[in-house]
């Protein structure tokens, strides 16, 4: 019987059938090698093409000329090698019934001169983008003109690899610097007028038609309203948006709404958690109703629910759930197999980006196989031998390990001293920006119930206690607690970020934060503490504050901690607090030398990481049969932990996540998948 379910009714493209209303929209996970899209970057979308999804859209973007350099690990589409590498994607993602389109581009200003072949930056005009701070040249004519070819050399290649089609990038890249009044200075035929500075656009379409014909598929992905003072306004997007469509050279219409030329412009068009999920659905929807074109659309929309309102409502052709699909590439078969509860919940973290706009691969923060499906199943298959398995902490770490555990067959249980799981995710949880961490938790408690996974809450566990359970396995998972003792004097005057945030301080009134670690804790309390009217100041030795937060994610404090006039110092040590009546001196001193200074507060708070909480693991250790060893090769290689120097041991002994060192969230849920699914 065929489904009624919107979501999973068929879209005629053109000539080309989507099996279904459901989309990655171009993305790059900088898992390209060489600039090619080879093994890796392969299975990455192969496995979201064999779970049903109807359309994979690679890149984002393919640079189409030479002085188009990357600012992260992007497809290189000027290069003909790419054709071979892109056709072995296309044609598996096909075997598979999946669409494959890529976007392509030319990033213009958003890139830097020092990158690539050293080539000078250009647009439409000498004003440089904040985000990657190169001063263009001022594009000439000569520079069009190749570029303009560049463009249709790289469809060619794409329609040459057996692509269904291509997407040209028009959002703070070169095609719309052109349309954007606040990017383009240029006289006629390019300046000036919106018809004028279109014209770039519709001579790049001229030029691909020519070289891949009317049928091979052409979209593009554009801006329609700028949302900032002086660009490109919602009328303006209206009258883009019906002379694309006009134009008989488009296909398909992809919405963008804002601006990507900061890191707040760009976090308003990709929002991460505690923002509005798709906060631009309603403006691509009056796109599709003022034109009646085919229109796709995807920006925050983390599940099920609010993609099938976006078809249901008509506002949408093609939805786009790409994060999604970073964080479980099966949303599609678990639709059709009625099994939404089990779908993996993105919860906005936006580590997969951040990462990306740091220099690193994208990875999602609670699913470690995405990007690694070379070495890693998202599906664990199950065990030869069942075994007893002992985890004795229910944070990130030491849930992954009980549901792969599960998963494997395996008999299971976890102790856990608090009353709940989840560990330092818990309280990172009580920032209502950031709830949705919590998702991560409750999936996996979900998971392992299902599995019949044993919990013992309200429970230490001492060395007895394990062995009482005779396991052949133990995974220490306990995390750690916060490192305090930090200063050359006065480390008992002082509190933890975490002491602020799970409540067993209470904030004062004038405060100093010491942050030496750098990432959310320092910030979320922070931000508490300056939201009960605190006067408070963030200082860090580091050159810049909160490194491991990274751009996206600095966003929402940053608008937060300004409002409550918080103060940010850098570059600045501090070395010791005495107490003097009713006041605490925080001496502070530099790493630069020859500075000494004084802070007169009433609290001050430190952040420096965690200590593992390593007890047990040791206790434990000399009674094991690896004696608590790793062999790092099979670790690697996806080989059993065979290791036995103590062959009298009962048991294996392992330690996964802060247990082990102060990381993150995806480090120890990394450790928990990569170890336990090939016990």
């Amino acid at each position: 019987m065929a489904s009624t379910d919107p979501l999973l009714q068929p879209y005629q493209l053109k000539h080309l059938t989507l099996r279904n209303r459901i989309m990655t929209t171009s993305h790059e996970p900088a898992y390209p090698e060489d600039g090619m899209p080879k093994d890796r970057y392969r299975a990455y979308h192969v496995e979201r093409a064999k779970a049903g999804i109807a359309l994979t859209m690679t890149a984002g973007s393919a640079a189409i000329s030479r002085d188009s350099p990357p600012v992260f690990n992007n497809v290189l589409a000027w290069k003909d090698e790419v054709v071979p590498w892109m056709k072995a994607l296309a044609d598996e993602c096909h075997d598979h019934g999946a669409a494959v389109m890529i976007q392509l581009t030319h990033l213009g200003r958003r890139t830097r001169w020092d990158k690539g072949d050293w080539l000078p930056v250009v647009s439409p005009s000498h004003a440089r983008e904040a985000a990657h701070r190169a001063f263009p040249k001022k594009i000439e004519d000569w520079d069009i003109a190749r570029i303009i070819a560049d463009y249709a050399d790289a469809a060619e290649r794409m329609k040459a690899a057996g692509l269904d089609g291509i997407e040209l990038q028009a959002y703070g890249h070169l095609m719309d610097q052109f349309w954007s009044p606040l990017t383009n200075s240029l006289d006629g035929p390019y300046g000036g007028p919106l018809e004028n500075r279109l014209r770039f656009a519709f001579d790049v379409l001229a030029a691909i038609r020519q070289r891949v014909g009317p049928g091979f598929i052409v979209g593009m992905r554009y801006v329609a309203d700028e949302d900032l003072d002086g660009g490109l306004s919602r009328e303006d997007g209206l009258e883009i948006s019906r002379l694309l469509k006009n134009s008989g050279m488009v296909d398909f219409l992809n919405v963008i709404r804002g601006h990507i030329d900061t890191d707040p412009g760009l976090t308003d068009v990709i929002p991460i958690q505690g923002m509005r999920s798709a906060p631009h659905l309603d403006f691509a929807g009056e796109i599709r109703s003022a034109t009646s074109f085919p229109t796709f659309h995807a920006a925050r929309v983390p599940d099920v629910a609010t993609a099938r309102h976006a078809i249901a409502s008509g506002k949408v052709d093609m939805i786009g759930m790409t994060r999604a699909h970073m964080t479980d590439p099966h949303i599609v078969r678990k639709i059709i197999e009625n099994r939404e509860d089990d779908i993996r919940p993105c919860v906005g973290a936006n580590y997969c980006l951040d990462r990306i706009y740091q220099g690193g691969a994208a990875y999602c923060i609670h699913n470690p196989a995405t990007g690694r499906e070379l070495e890693i199943p998202h599906d664990i298959p199950p065990a030869g031998k069942r075994k007893r398995i002992v985890i004795v902490g229910a944070g990130p770490a030491g849930m992954e390990a009980a549901r792969v555990a599960a998963e494997r067959g395996h008999d299971v249980t976890v102790f856990e001293a608090a009353d709940q799981p989840g560990g330092q995710i818990r309280l990172t949880a009580r920032s209502k920006r950031r709830q949705e961490m919590i998702g991560i938790i409750d999936w996996r408690m979900e998971q392992c119930t299902a599995k019949g996974v044993g919990f013992r809450f309200n429970t230490w566990a001492e060395a007895d206690t394990v062995l009482e359970e005779k396991p052949d396995v133990v995974i220490v998972a306990t995390g750690g607690y916060p490192h305090s003792d930090v200063l050359a004097a006065g480390n008992e005057l002082t509190v933890t970020a975490w002491d602020i945030i799970s409540g067993d301080a209470k904030p004062g009134a004038n405060v100093l934060l010491y942050d030496d670690a750098g990432d959310h804790v320092a910030l979320q309390a922070a931000e508490l503490v300056a939201a009960g009217g605190a006067r408070v100041e963030i200082m860090t030795p580091d050159r810049s504050f909160a490194p491991e937060v990274m751009a996206m994610n600095l966003v929402p404090y940053m608008r937060s901690l300004q409002k409550l006039d918080t103060v940010f110092t850098v570059t600045y040590r501090l070395q010791s607090v005495t107490r003097e009546g009713n006041e605490l001196l925080a001496e502070v001193g530099s790493d630069y030398g020859g500075v000494r200074q004084t802070r007169r507060v009433d609290q001050v708070i430190v952040n420096h990481g965690t200590v593992p909480l390593d007890d047990l693991y040791f206790e434990l250790k000399p009674l094991s049969r690896n004696l608590g060893a790793v062999d790092h090769e099979a670790l690697i290689n996806g080989r059993p932990q065979n290791l036995a120097g103590n062959p009298k041991g009962g048991f294996q002994l392992f330690r996964i996540g802060d247990a082990v060192s102060a990381r993150n969230t995806h480090a120890a849920i990394y450790d928990a998948l990569r170890l336990v699914k090939d016990i």
